[in-house]
């Protein structure tokens, strides 16, 4: 990943200033490459489409509700964003296919990220959602933070598989039986 510190940040956020994250090629296990760059406004309609090849199930996992499809507000949520608190990357192909989000947002104190991932049903099996947790977690380590996590339902065995295969320490979520709070330290 190809990164580049800001300079312009204002004193009080010098500590811990923003990274501007410069698009890259990734190339899976398997051999598959794709494009990652962070998400702008002008990717919600194709963002929108990428989530209308998302299974209703997998919906449901990264949303922790019974939505049948992504509206315009959680869209927004995703493309319009301040590049500091939060990162939305996406995995594209060389025609601009969005294949896949992934979305990681601090917490105040810029210490621990909650990050979600969703990919397209019809490129599953290719490496894209390890790759791309992958790349989330070296950009987090290098923006200072300290742990990353998500909230997973317990039903959701391949995401819960894969983090675990990338050292995520699953736990048992305080009040909610169905969900399970997944965490790697960096």
């Amino acid at each position: 990943m190809s990164v580049q510190i800001e300079t312009t940040r204002t004193p009080a956020a010098a500590a811990k200033p923003a990274i501007a994250v410069s698009p890259c090629v990734l190339t899976t296990r398997t051999g598959f490459a794709f494009l990652v760059r962070p998400a702008s406004p002008e990717d919600e309609p194709a963002l929108a489409e990428c989530f209308a090849h998302v299974t209703p199930a997998e919906l449901r996992f990264r949303f922790l509700t019974g939505c049948r499809e992504v509206g315009h507000h959680r869209l927004e949520a995703m493309t319009v964003i301040d590049h500091d608190t939060t990162e939305n990357f996406l995995a594209l192909l060389p025609d601009g296919t969005i294949l896949a989000s992934g979305l990681i947002a601090t917490d105040a104190a810029r210490e621990r990220a909650e990050v979600a991932i969703s990919i397209r049903a019809d490129y599953r099996g290719r490496g894209i959602s390890w790759t791309l947790l992958d790349h989330i977690a070296r950009y987090a380590q290098q923006r200072g933070i300290k742990v990353i996590e998500s909230i997973e339902s317990r039903e959701n065995r391949d995401a819960i598989a894969l983090e675990q295969q990338m050292g995520f320490i699953v736990e048992p979520l305080a009040g909610d039986p169905t969900l399970v709070r997944v965490s790697r330290q960096l």
